[in-house]
C-alpha cells in the first residue's frame, strides 16, 4: 500500500502546518522539501517535519491520488536566507513563476477527478494576479480583499 493511497488530502507545502486546527489529521499527508527545527526570535519553537519530504514540483505519487490538496507554497522572493521569515515561510528563488506554474501543475495531477484545490497566497512581495499568471485556470472563489488570500480551484 502507498503512502498516499493512505491519506485523503495533501498538504504540498506543510512548514509547520500553522493554519490546521489539527495538525495531524488523520486523513492528511504532510509534505515539504525541508524539515527544520529551530526558536524563532520571539522564542516560540518552530518546526518542520513532514511525513513525507518531497518538492511540489515533482510529487512522488501517482495520478489522482488525493480527493483534496492543499498548495501553501513559499511567497517570499526577498528574505534573508538565515532570518526569521525564510525559515518559518519558506523562501521561493529566480524561477518561482516556473517553480509556481510546474507545483500548481503537480497538485492537479494527484487531485482526483472532481477533487478540490485550496491555493493560499500572501501578496507581501508578489502580488496574487502576478501568481495567478503562472496556472493554467482560473479560481472558483476566494477571497480577495486581504493581503493572504485563499483560492478554490476544482479538478473537472
Amino acid at each position: 500500500m502507498s503512502i498516499a493511497s493512505q491519506h485523503k488530502i495533501l498538504d504540498a507545502c506543510c512548514g509547520s502546518r500553522m493554519f490546521w486546527f489539527d495538525r495531524n489529521h488523520k486523513d492528511t499527508l504532510y509534505m515539504d522539501n525541508r524539515e527544520l527545527e529551530d526558536t524563532l526570535c520571539d522564542g516560540r519553537k518552530l518546526v518542520v517535519s513532514p511525513d513525507l519530504k518531497a518538492d511540489f514540483t515533482d510529487m512522488p505519487f501517482s495520478d489522482e491520488s488525493f480527493y483534496l490538496v492543499v498548495f501553501d507554497p513559499p511567497h517570499l522572493v526577498r528574505a534573508g536566507d538565515k532570518s526569521w521569515l525564510a525559515k518559518k515561510y519558506g523562501k521561493l528563488n529566480e524561477t518561482w513563476q516556473d517553480d509556481l506554474s510546474k507545483g500548481f501543475s503537480e497538485c492537479m495531477r494527484v487531485l482526483k477527478e472532481n477533487g478540490t484545490l485550496i491555493f493560499k497566497w500572501n501578496e507581501e512581495q508578489v502580488s496574487l494576479k502576478e501568481v495567478l499568471k503562472c496556472f493554467d485556470r482560473e479560481p472558483l472563489f476566494g477571497n480577495k480583499r486581504s493581503k493572504t488570500h485563499w483560492l478554490v480551484f476544482m479538478k473537472s
